[in-house]
């Protein structure tokens, strides 16, 4: 396809004299318009080396508002970077509503780099190019423009430029030997380029080639792409803003009564009687509790990453089963995130956003307090977000977890399950106490309401989310020192396979 690009495209000075100030003036417009609907937008750009993409992106922001984008250059991942699963800085990296990210270079640079290299095999090219479109699926089902570019020279271009670099003393720096080993390399990363476009140009997140022989015609092509698909994205947002779409939210089970009887539930099978006896619990807790805290400095030396969520009914022992988990643990190596209302902040970004933001270092636990699952039972449940939403939610939860799994983390997921009546004992319990009064809210007595939509959400999520590398712990909580002492010997076991692979 590549070699197929006509690169003799030009323009002339006065041509891009009467376009370039018109061309502004329109994503100037586009711009405010994007800001003011809350519209994300991620644009990056690959191409060849001495392609321009620092000169193209210069001509690009130039039209726009300084106040409303970043540009990242994305090289080498950093030792925070290495320590984390490959797309945490890139996350990290995503535009808030209303705002525009430009990126030199993206997630596609190592992959290419490493192809070329035969550092990397086929699987994990694959698997790369798999999450590759997953991350910008997720992105663009959740708001986001995304628009791709790759800049394209011929080698004898490239040639020139690079020797034209390397003779002016104030550019020569910008030449590296990695560099002219690339260029000897052209057909080699035509090839995989060839192989990565055809492979990663999807419907929402489509390659643009831009022919870049002719600056002028360059800067052209991309303001005119940007401003082609900022005003498609927006005439989307603003039909969706006229239509006022309702949310729809789960409705209580009605009429005859037989979808109840041919539901099934995994909650319903769960023994709550379990129970244990004082001495057992004492010891096994003194086992488990010095076993957790030699574990955590193994995987500390073999730099394995830790991932635990908590969820649970209201008043089911999550804070309590933490406590016991950490209580002889070095505090240097977890990190408890309690989960709550998202911020401001938060809701302007797509809602894994704030999790991968928290994903542990290698060596590392992350205990989180409540987890990315809210959105299939609060939002779910709730109303605060649409059912399309929550319905696709189940499949970008997998795959990030699928993510973390492959990067080698283990994940342990608890569901702390008491039965209504357990709650409603332990609510009043709390109303009681003064210095437990804190922990109950109207909220909690309101969701009790929901206590059948709530069952069938949770059960909707271990059917759609446990998964083989990810599965879900149901913890009998009825008594807590029984839920206790199972969550910590998970934990132990779960980390104990993971040292045996």
């Amino acid at each position: 396809m590549l070699e197929k690009v006509d690169l003799k495209k030009k323009i002339s000075k006065a041509e891009y004299k009467e376009m370039i100030d018109r061309l502004s003036e329109r994503l100037g417009e586009l711009q405010r318009q994007a800001r003011d609907l809350g519209i994300p937008v991620l644009i990056l750009f690959e191409g060849w080396d001495a392609a321009g993409k620092g000169t193209l992106i210069n001509e690009l922001i130039l039209t726009l508002d300084p106040r409303g984008f970043n540009v990242y250059s994305i090289g080498e991942p950093n030792e925070e970077a290495v320590m984390r699963p490959y797309f945490w800085r890139f996350w990290n990296k995503t535009p808030r509503c209303g705002r525009m990210v430009i990126l030199d270079r993206s997630w596609y640079t190592k992959i290419l780099n490493d192809r070329v290299d035969k550092s990397a095999s086929p699987q994990e090219i694959q698997k790369v190019f798999h999450n590759s479109l997953s991350f910008e699926r997720q992105l663009s089902d959740d708001g986001t423009l995304i628009i791709k570019f790759f800049l394209h020279i011929s080698e004898k271009e490239q040639r020139k430029r690079l020797e034209k670099l390397e003779q002016d003393p104030a550019t020569a720096w910008r030449v590296t030997e990695a560099d002219w080993e690339h260029h000897r390399q052209y057909n080699k990363y035509l090839l995989a380029i060839e192989d990565m476009l055809q492979q990663t140009d999807a419907e929402c997140a489509a390659w643009t080639i831009i022919e870049a022989h002719d600056r002028r015609y360059a800067a052209l092509k991309i303001i005119a792409t940007v401003i082609e698909a900022m005003e498609k994205r927006i005439a989307v947002a603003q039909a969706e803003l006229e239509a006022k779409n309702t949310i729809s939210v789960d409705k209580p089970l009605a009429g005859s009564g037989l979808s109840k009887i041919f539901t099934s539930s995994i909650l319903a099978g769960v023994d709550l009687t379990k129970n244990i006896k004082d001495a057992e619990y004492e010891s096994s807790m003194k086992l488990y509790q010095s076993r957790v805290r030699e574990l955590e400095h193994i995987i500390y030396n073999k730099r394995i990453p830790v991932i635990i969520a908590f969820e649970g009914w209201d008043a089911a022992g999550k804070g309590g089963a933490i406590r016991r988990l950490t209580q002889h643990m070095d505090p240097r190596g977890y990190t408890v995130i309690p989960i709550s209302a998202p911020t401001e902040e938060e809701k302007a970004h797509h809602y894994l956003w704030r999790f991968w933001r928290n994903v542990p270092k290698a060596g590392h636990i992350a205990i989180f307090d409540r987890s990315w699952y809210g959105r299939v039972l609060v939002e779910r449940v709730e109303g605060f977000c649409r059912e399309s939403h929550w319905r696709q939610a189940y499949k970008e939860i997998n795959e990030m977890e699928e993510q973390w799994a492959n990067f080698g983390a283990v994940l342990i997921k608890f569901w702390l399950h008491i039965d209504k009546e357990e709650q409603k004992r332990r609510f009043e319990e709390r109303m009681a106490n003064p210095g437990k009064q804190w922990k109950i809210t109207g909220e909690d007595w309101r969701n009790r309401e929901k206590w059948e939509l709530y069952e069938k959400a949770v059960d909707e999520m271990f059917f759609r989310t446990s998964t083989t590398y990810a599965p879900w712990t149901l913890v009998e909580a009825n008594s807590k020192e029984y839920a206790r002492k199972k969550v910590i010997q998970t934990v132990v076991e779960a980390i104990e396979r993971k040292l045996d692979d």
